[in-house]
């Protein structure tokens, strides 16, 4: 029997983690594609936040943000990221490391169209992780934005995707006295060949 049976079964690391999402959406209470996104800044402080993962590609994950955040700079700086997806309900998760780039071509503009208006208008207002006088400013600044674009804004040139391409994708699954399984797929390069091993636990 093969050591990858089961829910680690699988030719591409992102055909098991869009089955593990596709498992965990009906069980999650909240935010099934909740991801906790690390960056590091030039000082090699790192960082990290809860931000939503939107897209598993066949080479790629994303997620949408304004590109003049604290996780936008970093993130442009570095050239990397990582993340940590876990899910309580199946008690597995998934860890990724890799480099990242500007995700902001149709498929942005298609995901941006597809926000409430409200979100929208908001991505316009807030000058995200920018020191705010009060929620009275920022609330007349969404008010302007609304004057200014209607209720069809385009998307803003300073928001849109980054896709993390992995060179490094971990899937955990708990097991009896903390004897989990863990397989790590790895490449020296993005554009190189995966090796998967079994780490212990």
């Amino acid at each position: 029997m093969s050591e990858r049976d089961g829910i680690f079964a699988g030719q591409s690391p992102f055909e098991i983690a869009r089955r593990w999402l596709a498992e965990a959406d009906p069980l999650e209470p909240n935010d099934p594609n909740a991801i906790a996104l690390a960056t590091v800044d030039p000082q090699g402080m790192p960082n990290v936040r809860m931000v939503l993962l939107k897209d598993i590609l066949d080479d790629g994950f994303v997620f949408y943000t304004n590109y003049t955040s604290a996780k936008g700079r970093e993130i442009e700086a570095s050239g990397t990221a990582a993340f940590v997806l876990h899910w309580k309900s199946l008690r597995r998760q998934i860890r990724v490391r890799g480099h990242t780039s500007r995700y902001d071509g149709p498929e942005a503009d298609a995901y941006y169209a597809s926000r409430s208006l409200k979100s929208r208008l908001g991505a316009w207002s807030s000058a995200q992780s920018q020191p705010l006088d009060s929620r009275t400013s920022l609330m007349a600044e969404v008010a302007r934005q609304t004057a200014r674009h209607g209720t069809n804004p385009p998307r803003p040139p300073f928001w849109g995707g980054i896709r993390i391409e992995p060179v490094e994708i971990e899937f955990w699954a708990d097991g009896a006295f903390r004897l989990h399984d863990r397989f790590q797929w790895r490449k020296s390069d993005p554009s190189g060949n995966w090796s998967v091993t079994r780490l212990a636990p």
